[in-house]
């Protein structure tokens, strides 16, 4: 064992000697990270092994140094004052100070914090302080005090706010109350993203009010926290207050309005949803979402409300999405409704299955559905016209009971009285069986 360490020691040092920084890293993880890792030899050599580090992490390259990080974080405390040094030294290369700030929020250790808040002070490189403001959120409670501190400067405001909202502790819900209604918006909309993670009584009064803000990424941050509470929507009366917002001047206060209101899940909601799909003055990239979102909700009501959007609305692209998400159904007690929707718009000769990309994703969704009682229709498509029809026509019968579904296509591969296009699409199909 001894001789094994020994032996890593001078081949790292060869490797540094001939600055072969990739060798050297692998005799770095070997030592510090194998079995041997607690050895005394090993635990005697820590500041050497931690010079051989900083070694690589001021020559290397990019994935060298990324590489060394996760060599320096596990050599523990010792490792913190010269990365303290490199990240102060104001004429050090970018990119070294970087990774300095980056390695030090890995140790979650209070020694580190006053460095880092330091440079988001006094520092002018944005990307930098960036780092560093990430690297605080990293190090989780025992950085607050320090960041609650940067919050009196609108300077460091917005970087603290965002080092805030990555800790995630409910110690940080009362700073962050305190900049909810800042003159900036990017900062008022940081807090209330970052208090919607939390189920506390403080937070959805200033969520409410949020919704009325004049900032749109303000209202957008507060539309999606609320919609993270559907436990509320009858205590608040959320799909009321929600509703307008399908309406605001902004379009994505208005998506986001949308899933807000999918995850209601409430018959008041779906209909608020089906009335914004089906209004012509409503953008389609709206109308899509609002198609999305009555999927999400995964009701009856919601899948009657798609259907009836169906023989309402005359856009293909509406069409394609709505044939699309009811093949994405996923609750077993509506994917039997979802292909009886599909099923009819073949049956009843809807318009849309004149139009090729329409009728292969209605055979996808109902490929993806899996019910039995779409093979029969799923075989006539074999006699499309269009390739591509047919080919997913094919793919969907493969998803269905494959033996059963094999030996119907048998039974009909010789039967006179099918035409000759569907004749030839069942060879092929069973050709690709």
């Amino acid at each position: 064992m001894v001789s094994n360490i020994n032996q890593l020691l001078v081949q790292a040092e060869a490797a540094y000697n001939a600055a072969d920084w990739s060798s050297l890293i692998q005799y770095l993880q070997q030592l510090i990270f194998g079995a041997d890792s607690k050895h005394p030899d090993i635990v005697k050599n820590r500041e050497y092994l931690l010079t051989l580090g900083l070694s690589i992490l001021e020559m290397g390259d990019f994935q060298q140094r990324w590489e060394i990080t996760k060599v320096l974080t596990y050599l523990g405390d010792i490792a913190i004052p010269p990365l303290i040094e490199i990240l102060e030294d104001e004429g050090a290369e970018e990119e070294l100070r970087w990774y300095a700030a980056r390695t030090l929020g890995e140790f979650q250790h209070p020694e580190a914090i006053t460095p880092l808040v330091e440079l988001l002070k006094t520092d002018e490189d944005e990307e930098l302080k960036a780092i560093a403001a990430t690297a605080l959120g990293q190090m989780g409670t025992v950085a607050i005090t320090s960041l609650t501190e940067l919050l009196l400067d609108e300077e460091t405001r917005l970087l603290a706010v965002r080092s805030l909202c990555c800790i995630r502790q409910p110690e940080t819900i009362t700073p962050l109350l305190s900049v909810a209604q800042d003159p900036q918006a990017g900062i008022r909309a940081a807090a209330i993203e970052a208090l919607s993670s939390f189920h506390d009584e403080r937070v959805p009064p200033v969520l409410l009010n949020a919704l009325y803000d004049i900032a749109a990424i303000v209202r957008r941050a507060a539309v999606l926290g609320l919609g993270f509470r559907p436990d509320l929507h009858q205590a608040l009366d959320l799909v009321t207050r929600l509703q307008p917002k399908l309406y605001d001047f902004n379009l994505e206060v208005c998506c986001a309005a949308a899933v807000a209101l999918s995850r209601m899940g409430s018959d008041d909601a779906v209909k608020h949803l089906f009335e914004l799909l089906i209004s012509p003055q409503t953008p389609t990239t709206l109308q899509l979402e609002s198609i999305r979102a009555l999927s999400w909700v995964g009701t009856p009501s919601s899948l009657e409300y798609l259907q009836t959007a169906l023989n309402q609305i005359t856009s293909e692209t509406l069409w394609q999405e709505i044939v699309t998400v009811l093949g994405r159904v996923q609750k077993p007690q509506l994917t039997t409704p979802a292909a009886e929707i599909l099923l009819q718009i073949l049956r009843s000769h809807h318009p849309a299955t004149e139009i090729a990309s329409i009728k292969s994703a209605i055979a996808l969704s109902l490929g993806q559905l899996g019910k039995m009682q779409a093979i029969e229709p799923l075989i006539s498509l074999l006699a499309d016209r269009n390739a591509s029809v047919r080919l997913h026509a094919i793919a969907a019968l493969k998803n269905l009971d494959g033996k059963a579904t094999h030996q119907q296509l048998q039974q009909l591969v010789n039967n006179a009285t099918l035409t000759p296009d569907l004749q030839q699409g069942i060879a092929i199909a069973l050709a690709e069986w």
